[in-house]
């Protein structure tokens, strides 16, 4: 299981699944007044499936099939019930985050955003968002990774480990001949439904803002802060344009034209970005950060190396950690999932929307975004446990 993160701003650009539907037999039911399970008693609304789903489907939800709905809902609901159940788990071991680490981690989200305030508030507006809710929401993750870390601050990993670790992958401790890259890339095509800041529509403007950027970048500005407020590329955008590094194979596996990847293994210098490129109907500008011009094997004793094997190590034990923990507290809560007992009684029923179910107004409402974790099948909520 991952680590729940902290989703605020990227969940108002980036949902869990795509898929609406509900289970309800009873014409006189709605979204709004149905329960859709209770953890020890706390009530999670159908609305806030049907909410998230839609968000997601982008209003586009009934092209899929009945059983994709149904599979939709209660895969939605384990994770809302999941999340329900660790923020609990938190409360009773009393690890609220305070109002300021609250605000500093929406600070930072917005940092990272790379919008204006005034983006910002209008996405969060645009997304039926309140800030009151945003705050709530981030009180929620905060609390969860509290209470993982509180965990995760037992974990020891023993020099044996490491070593025993390095012996069994000495392959994989190679450094490639090869350059680590950044990116901003400027797409004509309407990439509206990302949600991006700044996103340039057709061949014009496309080619005005790639120029504009380049400008900004020769008169000194910071690459990554550029790369976060211009790049159209959602995926290395919050990374600062990082796109990681590439080998000279991993360059042509990717599509690297030749005479880009012998600039930056031959004359360009770390630190320099190429001029626009047109690449595949998209606009890129590179950064290279990093040149390796000999492959070099790697000992235990290598700079880095055991540190890099004891993060690993404890990445592999906080995984396990965090499946426990929700595994524990799961066992230990009272969960009654009535969607899933709903469906299981009325199998015929899978397809049916709620009555007085309107899409645009669950678009309109508050969003609770839902952790990013994939939940394992041992953790899902069970219908109707009492």
């Amino acid at each position: 299981m991952k680590r729940f993160s902290t989703p605020l701003i990227l969940t108002l650009a980036v949902g869990i699944v795509a898929a609406v539907s509900t289970a309800c037999s009873q014409s006189s039911t709605t979204p709004e007044s149905t329960v859709a399970a209770t953890v020890n008693g706390k009530k999670i609304m159908l609305q806030e499936v049907e909410r998230i789903i839609h968000q997601q489907s982008q209003g586009k939800e009934s092209l899929l099939s009945a059983h994709d709905l149904a599979q939709a809902r209660l895969t939605v609901l384990d994770q809302l019930i999941q999340r329900e159940v660790l923020f609990q788990r938190a409360e009773q071991e009393k690890l609220m985050p305070t109002d300021d680490e609250i605000t500093n981690i929406i600070n930072k989200q917005k940092q990272d955003s790379g919008m204006s305030e005034e983006e910002f508030q209008r996405q969060l507006k645009n997304s039926g968002m309140t800030p009151e809710a945003l705050r709530e929401e981030a009180k929620k993750d905060l609390a969860i990774t509290k209470l993982q870390d509180k965990y995760a601050g037992k974990i020891t990993i023993s020099d044996r480990e490491v070593e025993d670790f390095y012996t069994a992958n000495k392959a994989s401790f190679v450094n490639e001949r090869g350059v680590r890259l950044a990116v901003i890339i400027v797409d004509p095509a309407d990439n509206s439904g990302q949600n991006l800041s700044d996103d340039a529509k057709g061949e014009a403007a496309a080619k005005a803002k790639i120029d504009s950027v380049y400008q900004q970048l020769k008169s000194g500005s910071d690459f990554a802060t550029v790369a976060r407020a211009k790049s159209e590329d959602a995926q290395s955008l919050l990374k600062g344009g990082d796109i990681g590094f590439f080998s000279e194979d991993g360059m042509r596996a990717a599509g690297f034209p030749k005479e880009l990847s012998d600039a930056f293994m031959g004359p360009m210098t770390v630190g320099g970005v190429t001029e626009p490129k047109l690449l595949n109907n998209k606009w890129y500008i590179f950064k290279l950060q990093e040149k390796r011009l000999q492959t070099e094997n790697l000992t235990l004793e290598s700079q880095g190396v055991r540190q890099q094997i004891t993060v690993e190590l404890t990445d592999q034990r906080k995984q396990i950690l965090n499946s426990t923990l929700l595994r524990v507290a799961m066992a230990e809560a009272k969960i009654v999932n009535n969607l899933a007992g709903d469906i299981l009684n009325n199998p015929s029923n899978l397809g049916l929307r709620p009555a007085g179910y309107d899409p645009s107004k669950a678009a309109a409402a508050t969003v609770t975004p839902v952790p990013s974790a994939t939940a394992t099948p041992a953790a899902t909520a069970s219908p109707a446990k009492k």
